[in-house]
């Protein structure tokens, strides 16, 4: 009997055998044909709902208005639960672990779709939570307005106040007034921050700063260790030039150096140059079109942008957003600018910047899969902006634009070169705050994190947190709520718009001064641009882009060579 059931135990197993082997799914197939179908399917979802989200978008920055914010945080939701569908993201991870898609582009875009679908993948609860979150802080921000002794203020009329005023109690006032949006918003960001940091736990980062880098390509380590070169670099020359700010601003206010505060350095966060030098370039702006400048300008070096202006909203309205920025719509030519147009220097550069973006975005390889027709990295397309504002403050472009004559250029010459170094290293020290706040916010929330955004202001740009202040000024600054652990890509950006600089005076221009280029009229400028930079799209990763345009992977030792006067 025993031997009798042992034989039918073994007839069973072996039959449990040949079943499972008949029923067992069939591996997936992962082939690039495959690949080619989960693509069509992907870009048959993703691309109209895109163009729809940033439609919408676009839309609730002008108007303020809570419907538009609510069909744009709804529309958001729905395009991120097309990469939080677990089923998809398993797919693209069968691929990745197949190994079999080689072709260089069909590989390219498996690898920025899986990490696009990684950063989704946690519960949709908690997606839509953040989501929601967002769209509820930015509508605070878009229709926040300053109020000054009793009078309504836009952040126009606030940097006004604080470039034009030596009125130390006007100053402070509307300096203290800014910030007010802070306390409306910090509870909301340290929320924000917190359901950030658990899904990018979830997901097996450290927290959602590393997260956000490493999905973008960047080594945070080597980043970090950049901004440590960097501080090296400009610790020593901005300390003396902030004793020449200190001593300028103490006899423009009456004051001793001593009892310098914040708000009497020209601007809200001091991350802008205060006007030292006897140069003002307002007055070159203030009775200009700036947008037909603009147009004139891009036109000039081969880059036409008026059907970039025709969809634009370039001036202030209420409850609009009242920053400036550059939305490609839909990856095929539609490109558009938001911005606040005051005839004056800040805004000439503001323009010159945005549609620099504007662009990068328009002239990108239409034969290119929709998914690399983009920039190679956000601070690549922060480094066209940034090559371009920069001639705003600049003789020579003044002179070409036909907006001061050959006298006034050598009148300003110096002046305008020292305000242009002063800038860079005043935005060099400010970039420092943020990249490394942030860094802090996200490793620790529950620190005093208004203690420690003074600390970091003091130690890297010598301001001194104004007695007995103890307010969320940090969360005031609108990038740490909706554009989170982004901004050293403008001082990545910086460093390729002087690489950038060089390359195209040398190699393009066959010129040995590279200081003084306007590139006004020269439309070979645009066709490096469009050829070398615009339409390689994320084709490559960007350091790969910037060595095939310029030679050499980044390096900070232009920038260094422009502005800290390194060899």
């Amino acid at each position: 009997m025993q031997g009798k059931f042992i034989l039918v135990i073994v007839a069973i197993f072996l039959l449990a055998v040949v079943v499972t082997a008949v029923v067992k799914k069939p591996a997936a197939d992962c082939s690039e044909k495959a690949f080619k179908k989960f693509l069509a399917q992907y870009e048959a979802k993703v691309v109209p709902l895109s163009k729809e989200v940033a439609l919408a978008a676009f839309q609730a920055s002008i108007s303020g208005n809570d419907e538009d914010f609510q069909r744009s945080a709804d529309l958001q939701i729905q395009l991120n639960k097309i990469s939080a569908d677990p089923s998809e993201f398993a797919r693209l991870k069968a691929f990745k672990a197949a190994a079999l898609i080689r072709e260089p582009l069909l590989k390219r875009q498996l690898d920025i779709i899986y990490d696009s679908f990684l950063e989704n993948q946690i519960p949709i609860a908690e997606m839509e939570a953040m989501v929601k979150l967002q769209a509820q802080i930015e509508q605070k921000f878009n229709t926040f307005r300053a109020q000054v002794e009793g009078k309504t203020m836009t952040d126009n009329d606030i940097e006004h106040i604080l470039r034009t005023s030596s009125d130390s109690h006007q100053l402070q006032a509307a300096w203290k007034a800014s910030k007010a949006i802070g306390r409306l918003v910090a509870a909301d960001i340290l929320k924000l921050v917190k359901l950030r940091n658990d899904a990018a736990r979830k997901l097996g980062f450290v927290d959602f700063r590393e997260m956000q880098l490493k999905l973008s390509e960047q080594d945070p380590q080597a980043i970090e260790g950049l901004f440590d070169e960097l501080d090296g670099l400009t610790r020593t020359g901005f300390a003396e030039l902030k004793k020449n700010i200190d001593k300028f601003m103490a006899v423009r206010c009456g004051l001793d150096t001593e009892q310098l505060q914040p708000w009497h350095y020209q601007n809200r966060y001091f991350q802008e140059a205060p006007l030292i030098y006897p140069v003002d370039l307002d007055v070159y702006y203030q009775d200009k079109d700036l947008v037909r400048l603009t147009a004139e300008y891009y036109k000039g070096i081969g880059l036409p942008v008026d059907d970039i202006i025709a969809r634009s909203d370039l001036y202030e309205k209420p409850g609009k957003y009242q920053h400036a920025f550059s939305s490609d719509i839909d990856r095929n030519g539609d490109a558009r600018v938001l911005c606040s147009v005051k005839p004056d220097s800040y805004w000439m550069n503001t323009l010159l910047h945005e549609f620099g973006h504007s662009v990068y975005s328009k002239f990108n390889d239409r034969q290119l899969p929709w998914t690399l027709r983009d920039a190679a990295h956000a601070f690549t397309t922060e480094a066209i902006a940034n090559m371009f504002g920069r001639f705003a403050a600049s003789p020579a472009w003044l002179r070409d634009m036909s907006l001061i004559d050959a006298a006034e250029v050598q009148r300003i010459a110096a002046p305008s070169r020292d305000a242009l170094r002063l800038q860079q290293m005043v935005f060099s020290r400010w970039a420092q705050v943020m990249f490394r706040f942030e860094k802090s916010l996200y490793e620790n929330p529950d620190q005093d994190l208004n203690r420690r955004w003074w600390e970091l202001v003091e130690k890297y740009q010598l301001l001194k947190m104004p007695a007995g202040r103890h307010e969320p000024d940090w969360a005031a600054k609108i990038h740490i709520a909706l554009y989170p652990c982004y901004y050293h890509n403008y001082l990545l950006g910086e460093l390729l718009a002087s690489q950038l600089l060089y390359h195209i005076a040398s190699s393009v221009l066959h010129s040995a001064e590279a200081q003084n280029q306007s590139f006004v009229g020269r439309c070979e400028v645009g066709r490096f641009l469009v050829d070398r930079v615009f339409k390689p799209g994320m084709r490559w990763p960007w350091n790969e882009m910037i060595e095939r345009a310029t030679g050499e992977k980044l390096t900070a030792k232009y920038y260094a060579r422009q502005f800290v006067g390194e060899k």
